[in-house]
Parts: structure tokens; sequence; C-alpha cells
């Protein structure tokens, strides 16, 4: 199964960035994306791009369904 995880930009490079989720850092390039990103902007990163870009609140809102519903307890 392959995911798109909401991180948040933390730097940019030209077309490259880098997002962090939890002290998780990737490198994201920004090519596929037809709108301003700046650093503090949340992007859905998968397969090494930034696939969208969305509001705080959303990113907030669905790391929190993605925590809950990959808890590693759960799966004990």
């Amino acid at each position: 199964m392959c995911l798109g995880v909401p991180m948040q930009v933390v730097s940019i490079e030209g077309t490259d960035a880098v997002a962090e989720i939890d002290g998780v850092r990737r490198e994201a390039s920004l090519m596929l994306l037809d709108e301003e990103v700046v650093i503090g902007d949340y992007v859905i990163v998968h397969a090494g791009f930034a696939i969208s870009k969305l509001d705080e609140a959303e990113a907030l809102e669905t790391l929190a369904m993605m925590r809950e519903m990959f808890d590693p307890e759960d799966m004990a």
C-alpha cells in the first residue's frame, strides 16, 4: 500500500523542498504543484513528490487519523 503523508515544509531550494513530520525529514520535489509553496506550508508527500498542498487544519486532522489507524499498540 502506498500512502501520501502530510508533511510541513521546512526548507525550499528551487523546486526541491525538505518536509518534516514527527522528526522525520524527507526531500520532496515541488515540480508537480501549480501553486506557490512557502516554508511552513503543509503538503502531501508521495514517492518523493509533493502532490498537493493543504491547509494546516486539514493536515493536522489527517495526521491524527493516520496516527490512530497506525497505532503500533493496536497491531500487537
